[in-house]
């Protein structure tokens, strides 16, 4: 049977008996996906209210859904945060891509001591949508009801913080003596995973988050990118705690 296909509308849209797909949102259904009466797909808040449909009227930017039942997806536990160090251009929208498709919960930007890249005040809350629409695309290509929480960008205080009021915190780091995989994950509260630039993190780094009890890991013998070694780490945290 083919899955059905995952939209994103307002709360206050999925509270009737249909719903009505317009704009971007509707065009995309209509055009791209090519949409058609009869099909199955399901709506979504991005928060996790989930209404499962029937398609009644599509055409011109314009598709109509009847809502055949509706059901609340909870908060993950323990809840995933993945601060991901800045990169540059395209590599930046990949890294939160993949991460969204593994199933992290929230995407921290920060702005490390090596980043090459840099959200200055003029361009960041641009850079910041880039972000979060790409955490919304790939989170409907997942089929996920909660679409990632992409929250403003993070100075290493603001990491530090962080990571001492987690459960547990980890930083990514090639030359660890201990594996990621071989690390006690806890089954409650909140993981920060914290992956450096492609540079390193720095010791002045290193050290204020290890200062509030983060443990250094590496993932393997090889040294991933910062663009994919975040989502790899989630994913083995995703089978260490059990969400997979």
């Amino acid at each position: 049977m083919p899955v059905a296909p995952v939209f994103l509308a307002d709360r206050a849209d999925l509270g009737g008996d249909v719903i009505v797909l317009a704009g971007p949102e509707g065009r995309h259904a209509a055009t791209v996906r090519r949409i058609r009466p009869g099909e199955r797909a399901d709506v979504t808040d991005g928060q996790g209210l989930l209404a499962e449909c029937v398609v009644t009227a599509a055409g011109a930017g314009r598709v109509e859904l009847r809502v055949q039942a509706r059901r609340a997806v909870p908060v993950p536990d323990p809840r995933i945060a993945v601060v991901q160090a800045i990169a540059k251009g395209e590599r930046a929208e990949l890294a939160v891509e993949t991460m969204t498709e593994v199933g992290v919960d929230v995407i921290v930007p920060w702005q490390a001591e090596r980043c090459v890249a840099r959200w200055p005040a003029d361009r960041a809350a641009r850079a910041l949508e880039r972000w979060r629409s790409a955490a919304r695309e790939a989170a409907k290509q997942a089929r996920r009801a909660r679409v990632p929480q992409v929250t403003a960008a993070a100075a290493t205080a603001e990491v530090a913080a962080q990571a001492a009021a987690a459960a547990c915190a980890v930083v990514l780091e090639p030359g660890a003596a201990q594996p990621l995989s071989r690390l006690p994950a806890p089954v409650r509260g909140d993981i920060v995973l914290i992956v450096g630039p492609e540079g390193g993190i720095s010791l002045a780094e290193l050290d204020a988050f290890t200062a509030v009890g983060a443990i250094p890991a590496r993932l393997g013998d090889s040294v991933l990118r910062t663009s994919t070694a975040g989502a790899a780490a989630a994913a083995v945290l995703m089978a260490a705690t059990g969400r997979w």
